[in-house]
């Protein structure tokens, strides 16, 4: 996927939220000013990255990481890294940070479109000043009995977790209704 067909798969999304809206307008805002550093982290304002979350097959679980810098557990994803193509982004992070293996997309499209704050801090001895994640995120499917393993510099942990008690894990408030949004439109797939 080349960046012209991101941008028609973003401008093709259709929100159903009032978020949703607008974010939109923002990534299509940001794609339009800055074509050539919007999918690398040159761009200190703003960059897009891919998320996966990912269930198991029956659809009650989810496979989480324990994310060292925002100490919560959280779906797996990163920075785009000038890859057009942000399903395979969203798929590479979740086996980078899980271990898990043979995972698929429940569905190719966009599940969830989300600008996220990124709030300063320290990577590899370097600050990293406050920017924005614009994130598209994929619901995945793996088998929950595959062996897992963590990413020591991104996470402490990666488990199944049980989807009806997610808000007992993730101490990101902010992120509770980006994940129930996506439990609901993957169940209804």
């Amino acid at each position: 996927m080349d960046f012209k067909s991101l941008y028609q798969q973003i401008s093709d999304f259709i929100p159903n939220t009032d978020q949703e809206f607008a974010d939109k307008k923002i990534f299509i805002s940001l794609m339009e000013k800055y074509p050539d550093t919007i999918l690398t982290r040159k761009n200190p304002v703003a960059h897009l990255t891919g998320s996966g979350f990912i269930f198991n097959p029956h659809r009650d679980q989810c496979l989480m990481v324990f994310h060292n810098l925002y100490r919560s557990w959280s779906w797996s994803g990163g920075h785009a890294d000038g890859c057009a193509d942000l399903l395979s982004v969203a798929i590479r992070e979740a086996e980078e940070e899980t271990g898990i293996k043979n995972l698929k997309p429940i569905s190719e499209k966009i599940i969830s479109l989300d600008v996220l704050p990124v709030f300063g801090h320290f990577k590899n001895g370097k600050y990293v000043s406050t920017h924005l994640h614009l994130s598209i995120a994929f619901s995945l499917i793996a088998d929950d009995r595959l062996p897992l393993t963590i990413k020591p510099d991104e996470n402490s942990d990666v488990a199944w977790l049980p989807l009806e008690s997610i808000e007992k894990y993730s101490s990101e408030k902010h992120m509770l209704p980006i994940y129930q949004k996506i439990i609901k439109r993957t169940k209804a797939l």
